[in-house]
């Protein structure tokens, strides 16, 4: 059976239509992990926070600008977490291969200017968020109680 699919150039052709569900499917923002957080971060009293923050650099997942706060949540397979060591594409390896460098160079690269220009950058991974939710939350709370103003 011939599938019609629209085409942006930026992933392979998929292989059957349920793939192509599937991929259609994952989002780039509001993910799962990062509602938690922001609902773990709210309940906590950490509220204040701008979401996707266009002025700061690499536009963090949460931004408190008036505290120079960038918080990034990675998805464990897309940002290839180094903890839990996620599995790899068995169809079109170089494309994905390629596709996951290129990912971690631009998380590398988002990181090193907010640093620069004086951002304190947290990186929380999907499997952190899972495992101990109150952990990440902890260190942000400590964070913004330490800051001399």
């Amino acid at each position: 059976m011939y599938m019609e699919f629209i085409r942006d150039g930026r992933s392979p052709i998929p292989e059957s239509e349920v793939t192509s569900r599937v991929m259609s499917s994952i989002r780039g923002k509001d993910t799962k992990p990062e509602l938690k957080l922001r609902k773990a971060l709210r309940d906590a009293g950490l509220s204040g926070y701008r979401l996707h923050w266009k002025k700061a650099p690499g536009r963090p997942d949460i931004a408190y600008p008036g505290k120079k706060i960038a918080i990034f949540v990675h998805g464990c397979f897309w940002h290839r977490c180094p903890k839990c060591n996620p599995p790899t594409t068995k169809t079109h390896k170089n494309f994905w291969d390629e596709k996951f460098r290129k990912n971690v160079e631009r998380d590398k690269k988002k990181t090193e200017a907010l640093v620069n220009t004086g951002w304190k950058v947290f990186v929380f991974w999907e499997c952190e968020i899972e495992s101990d939710l109150q952990k990440c939350v902890d260190q942000i709370h400590e964070y913004i109680s330490n800051i001399d103003y």
